[in-house]
């Protein structure tokens, strides 16, 4: 696992301190595009839902070996959903990087944090992608390649799925096995917060060139971003949860970002 997600964690866990103790996963769920939870606290966290990572799950008995936990997920230490982050059982790493994403927004609501997120914001909005030379996208983030293609841009996209890119989209793909041909030159970085959660992410932040504009974005990227800071990386975004069981119960349901941004949670970026 990534050296990036064990800093996090214990940063957030000496922030905390003894009120970890008394915090439990009050409820979890496993959405088709995010999976989320919601602390006893009322604070709630989102991930991306790896479900091309799970080829086990197409009938019950194997599926049951992916998710040995199903119906005890409630009223769990959060301790143990922070621990579930360095097993090699992926869904459990999705709700404990969900677990502290909503860590994270207790920290910025007490404001024990070096950067605080602004709320209401895109982090695609953010950027001028005219002001690049050369721009590299890991990760089928489609708002970014519209934006760059409406621009006549010169980037890459690295994607494991060439799938999940339109035809037009296709004259830009490079597999995602080449990021090494690729990232060195970008002058503008795009990275998917699912590298977070594949642990790829540090290793495509140590062949950036120092100088380059780094924007990791994603609802698993949700969460303090010191290390991603130390690293290199000058923007993230993400989502703060602002009604957990009506998110909870919206990503039940097969909801994505159309169905809660506005009502049960919101964008958020924090720049370097």
């Amino acid at each position: 696992m990534d050296d990036l997600l064990k800093d996090t964690v214990d940063i957030v866990v000496n922030r905390l301190g003894s009120k970890l103790d008394n915090i439990t996963v009050e409820r979890a769920v496993f959405g088709l595009f995010f999976s989320g939870v919601k602390l006893s606290t009322g604070h709630g966290g989102l991930c991306f839902t790896p479900v091309k990572e799970m080829p086990e799950a197409v009938c019950c008995p194997s599926s049951a070996m992916v998710m040995p936990l199903s119906g005890k997920l409630s009223n769990v230490p959060v301790k143990q959903y922070l621990d579930n982050i360095f097993c090699d059982n992926v869904l459990r790493r999705t709700l404990g990087i969900a677990t502290l994403n909503a860590l994270s927004t207790i920290i910025w609501e007490s404001e024990d944090s070096t950067y605080i997120p602004i709320i209401g914001r895109d982090a695609f909005d953010e950027i001028d992608v005219t002001k690049y030379n050369k721009t590299v996208v890991v990760g089928a983030l489609i708002p970014m390649l519209k934006k760059l293609i409406a621009n006549d841009c010169d980037f890459t996209i690295l994607e494991q799925d060439s799938r999940t890119l339109k035809d037009h989209e296709l004259k830009f793909y490079a597999p995602a096995e080449d990021a090494y041909k690729y990232v060195p030159d970008a002058d503008l970085l795009v990275i998917t917060g699912v590298t977070v959660l594949n642990g790829t992410l540090s290793e495509l932040l140590e062949m950036a060139k120092p100088e380059a504009e780094i924007l990791v974005t994603g609802p698993t990227a949700s969460m303090i971003p010191d290390v991603f800071f130390e690293k290199g990386v000058t923007m993230t975004g993400g989502i703060i949860v602002t009604n957990a069981d009506e998110l909870l119960d919206i990503i039940s349901e097969a909801g994505s970002g159309y169905h809660f941004f506005g009502q049960s949670a919101e964008r958020a970026i924090i720049k370097k």
